[in-house]
């Protein structure tokens, strides 16, 4: 482990995600994970639960629980007991579309938990179109029940081109509901690399995205766009990749990687049925390489203390290269929508 990483303190992530099934009741267009059929030989009962003591002998505050479709597993509320019964804090990310009315109160009886409704869409045919038929309707209902509990609960939708003109709409829907919204970027991993060209936000899109979100201090984001933020929001969240400094990611066999969106071989961090979370934590050379990453191709730009050269993930997807600089960073977008005046008036 890097020096510089030993004086900041950061002994153990303050939350990871942790993908506990690829299983999945939809098949999204963007799905980060190409989500389905369960994996083969996903992490057992047991191994979950050791995977959770260790977290907590770790100190992590905060467990972010995502797949595939949580619910699917059948033990996962046994998993999320564990977790709250050693302290820690869960944030479960779920398409709503298995959550009762028994399942909420279960849930609501928890000061621990927070839950985000996945939808993609203020109207039922632009959610459904990405989700599948039927899933605004069951999502909706979610919503409605987690909002009459006292469970923290947000609407996440993942910007896109089909429903970038809808996320004000979105924004007021989730307040009429009582709950928040995130907005979450797209990114192409999984089967979202098979439909990024149909799905990906055009430059416009997300320049226009930017500037709405510069007046709309109650949306949440994560660190998911910080290659898109604007000045009046600096403060408000992270400016640089977290990934392997202030998170990682569990996948659903125990595989870890610096996050959910580079979960393939290149990344592989290490196996908890091989090594416990503490030696893969301190000692991958993948995690390592995350910690001195420095963009320096981007050092130069006018922006580079509000992003640090964005997000390394789609910079592998669409680059192949992690040390270059986020494609759809926001001076690029400018660059891009110039580039394309100028070639109209030629």
């Amino acid at each position: 482990m890097s020096n510089r990483y030993v004086e900041l303190g950061m002994r153990s992530p303050v939350n990871l995600t942790w993908e506990v099934s690829l299983a999945c009741n939809l098949r999204c267009s963007h799905c980060l994970s190409s989500s389905g059929a369960p994996a083969a030989h996903e992490l057992t009962t047991a191994e979950a639960l050791n995977l959770v003591e260790q977290l907590h002998e770790a100190r992590v505050f905060q467990v972010n629980f995502g797949g595939g479709e949580p619910f699917m597993r059948p033990d996962f509320e046994e998993i999320l007991a564990a977790c709250h019964n050693r302290g820690i804090m869960t944030c479960i990310s779920t398409n709503g579309t298995l959550l009762d009315a028994g399942r909420v109160e279960r849930l609501g009886g928890n000061r621990l938990v927070a839950i985000q409704v996945s939808m993609d869409g203020a109207r039922r045919e632009t959610c459904d179109a990405i989700r599948g038929a039927g899933v605004f309707a069951a999502a909706t209902e979610a919503v409605k029940l987690l909002a009459a509990t006292r469970i923290p609960t947000s609407i996440n939708t993942v910007l896109t081109a089909r429903n970038a003109g809808e996320i004000p709409a979105m924004h007021a829907m989730a307040r009429s509901l009582g709950v928040s919204l995130r907005v979450s970027r797209f990114r192409p991993s999984g089967r979202g690399a098979d439909n990024w060209e149909m799905l990906r936000p055009s430059p416009a899109q997300l320049l226009d995205f930017s500037d709405w979100l510069a007046t709309s201090g109650d949306v949440r984001t994560g660190d998911s766009f910080f290659s898109l933020t604007s000045q009046e929001r600096q403060g408000l969240g992270l400016n640089l990749c977290g990934a392997a400094k202030l998170t990682c990611c569990v996948g659903p066999t125990g595989t870890m990687y610096p996050c959910a969106f580079l979960q393939t071989d290149r990344f592989r961090a290490g196996s908890l049925r091989e090594q416990s979370f503490r030696e893969i934590w301190d000692g991958s050379p993948i995690y390592e390489s995350f910690r001195s990453l420095r963009i320096h191709s981007c050092e130069e730009c006018r922006r580079f203390d509000q992003c640090h050269g964005g997000c390394p993930a789609v910079a592998w997807h669409l680059k192949n290269d992690i040390n270059s600089g986020d494609p759809e960073c926001l001076e690029r977008c400018v660059t891009s929508i110039a580039d394309e005046y100028r070639a109209e008036a030629a």
